[in-house]
């Protein structure tokens, strides 16, 4: 995606001082994305969020949870608005909570870049450039590869930016292949 720049998981929303995967109290499961809104909107983020889960189904705990977390009134005003004109479209209540951002918990780095960490080549590179696990999960190129490989790009904007990532050929090559091999979302 175009203009995301870094991506954590970790949890929000709850009033537990510090959760954990396996101690989370009331907290729920969430994504934080830091983005360049000159190049891809809060509203366009928020599209690819009613697009990318079912959010019409009730959450059979609060750990997975559908939320948007906003910042401002601004923020609070795009979520609703989609959110009704999700409920319009698909024709029934869209169960998703929109809720006021007060503190985001980070998650423990092997929740981190999921999908990244599937690839074996590609995290001995990333090992090697971030020896230091937090800053693998700070990292923007480590964001934008795990982005690349859940889907979310295609293969000639990767290809743009392929050089930027701080990737060996050889690990660069690999990224291509699973890449063109995965479908866009």
């Amino acid at each position: 995606m175009d203009g995301v720049i870094r991506t954590r998981v970790g949890y929000a929303g709850g009033s537990k001082a510090d959760p954990t995967y396996h101690d989370l109290g009331d907290h729920a499961e969430t994504l934080q994305i830091d983005y360049d809104p000159t190049r891809i909107s809060y509203r366009d983020l928020l599209d690819i969020f009613w697009q990318s889960h079912t959010p019409t189904r009730r959450p059979w705990s609060r750990q997975y949870a559908s939320i948007i977390f906003f910042q401002n009134e601004e923020e609070k005003r795009l979520a609703i608005e989609t959110r009704d004109r999700e409920e319009e479209r698909r024709g029934t209540k869209i169960q998703t909570e929109i809720l006021p951002y007060s503190r985001f918990h980070l998650a423990e780095a092997y929740h981190q870049k999921y999908r990244l960490q599937q690839e074996r080549r590609l995290m001995r590179e990333f090992a090697l450039i971030y020896p230091d696990p937090l800053y693998f999960v700070h990292s923007t190129a480590a964001a934008r590869v795990n982005g690349y490989l859940s889907g979310y790009g295609t293969r000639e904007s990767l290809e743009r930016e392929l050089g930027t990532l701080g990737l060996s050929s050889e690990a660069q090559r690999t990224l291509v292949e699973r890449v063109s091999s995965s479908s866009p979302h």
